[in-house]
């Protein structure tokens, strides 16, 4: 799962970029950058609509592949918000939050991906039988 990685101050990125075509934000602490995808930021919302209202009420995020970020906007000095191509924009990603999802990027997308799979859903948007 997630291992702490070495102690960054406060765990704030020395660097924040959003790519031109909006869908990877890359946060760089030391020199060492991390890219963060737009869906994978989605899906891991920080928000009550994604997270649920308590410890096992997490509602599993489908159809995402596709959004970006539309605005990126800091909160004090202590988070950002992060607006999505969808409508998402609420749940505020603390610096703690955005450092464990960098550092714990690769096992927590294989975890989406296999509960994914477990429950016969899909990354991309269902289209339409018309």
């Amino acid at each position: 799962m997630y291992a702490e990685p070495r102690c960054f101050l406060n765990n704030i990125p020395v660097e924040i970029r959003l790519l031109k075509n909006r869908t990877v934000l890359v946060l760089t602490y030391g020199d060492e950058p991390k890219n963060l995808p737009a869906e994978f930021l989605r899906v891991y919302s920080p928000s009550a609509e994604v997270r649920g209202h308590g410890v096992g009420q997490d509602v599993l995020q489908t159809g995402k592949a596709d959004v970006q970020i539309t605005d990126l906007q800091p909160v004090g000095q202590y988070a950002l918000k992060i607006s999505f191509s969808d409508g998402h924009d609420s749940g505020l990603y603390d610096w703690a939050y955005l450092h464990r999802l960098a550092y714990g990027y690769d096992a927590m997308w294989q975890e989406y991906l296999d509960k994914l799979a477990a429950a016969g859903a899909s990354r991309f948007e269902k289209q339409s039988d018309c």
